[in-house]
């Protein structure tokens, strides 16, 4: 389902954020199921104070302009 516009409430750039674990590649999946498109490369961090891997990815809505970066 793609369209011109992002969903309702949602900009053309989102940054999913969160731990390292099946929940967050479960929301970088719906993203791409609804038509998101994934922009650049995906980031992690060890969080050493809370013990645990963070990750970043940046998704676009189709027709964003940019150019993804490496």
């Amino acid at each position: 389902m793609t369209t011109s516009s992002p969903p309702p409430g949602k900009l053309p750039y989102r940054l999913l954020t969160g731990k390292d674990d099946k929940e967050f590649c479960e929301r970088v999946s719906e993203a791409l199921e609804q038509g998101w498109h994934l922009y650049g490369q995906p980031r992690m961090v060890y969080d050493w104070w809370g013990y645990k891997v963070k990750v970043a990815q940046a998704v676009v809505w189709p027709g964003y302009g940019g150019t993804p970066t490496a």
